[in-house]
């Protein structure tokens, strides 16, 4: 059992009910959207979101690929973007599962940007950042998201993997291209 997970959706799950800053979920004035990501990012891994019936694509810009071959942490100017998907559904409305556990992708809801900085504005608090990380969450059209999920509270327990949730798939593509 990876209890590790488990405490982090528990820490996710706690701070979406309860008042958290004002950008902890992502703030789109910093992190902007990273247009044309699908053909210049290295799709590096599709899966499904742990606790969710959603499916993640995952994308890396260059500059997080190649500091990770280099053995080190993103560097600065590092993107890591993750698009959202509704599963399919049956005629029952069950979410379909293909034969690879992986449930098949319908519909597009979100686009979750991660981007790494030395030197963001002053005005961008770092309270609302985490590890030189800034968070953003946009519509499938690339405009701000609302939401209420909190960024930076469910990527902080994830600091050996330089806070991202799907780092041993991204070390995994690193090693095999």
């Amino acid at each position: 059992m990876n209890y590790k997970k488990i405490f982090v959706g528990t820490v996710c799950a706690l701070s979406a009910l309860s008042a958290i800053n004002a950008y902890a979920e992502g703030n789109p004035e910093y992190v902007k959207f990273p247009t044309g990501y699908e053909t210049s990012f290295a799709n590096y891994t599709t899966m499904n979101r742990d606790g969710k019936e959603q499916v993640a694509k995952m994308y890396a810009n260059d500059a997080a690929i190649s500091s990770y071959k280099k053995g080190q942490t993103a560097a600065p100017g590092s993107v890591v973007v993750m698009e959202v998907y509704k599963p399919k559904k049956d005629a029952d409305g069950k979410s379909i599962v293909g034969s690879d556990g992986i449930y098949e992708i319908g519909k597009l809801a979100a686009v979750a940007v991660m981007e790494r900085r030395d030197a963001w504005e002053a005005a961008y608090s770092p309270d609302h950042r985490l590890g030189n990380w800034g968070f953003a969450i946009y519509k499938p059209d690339g405009t701000p998201k609302p939401n209420k999920l909190a960024c930076v509270e469910c990527h902080s327990p994830l600091e050996d993997e330089d806070f991202i949730f799907s780092y041993q798939q991204l070390m995994d593509y690193v090693k095999s291209n």
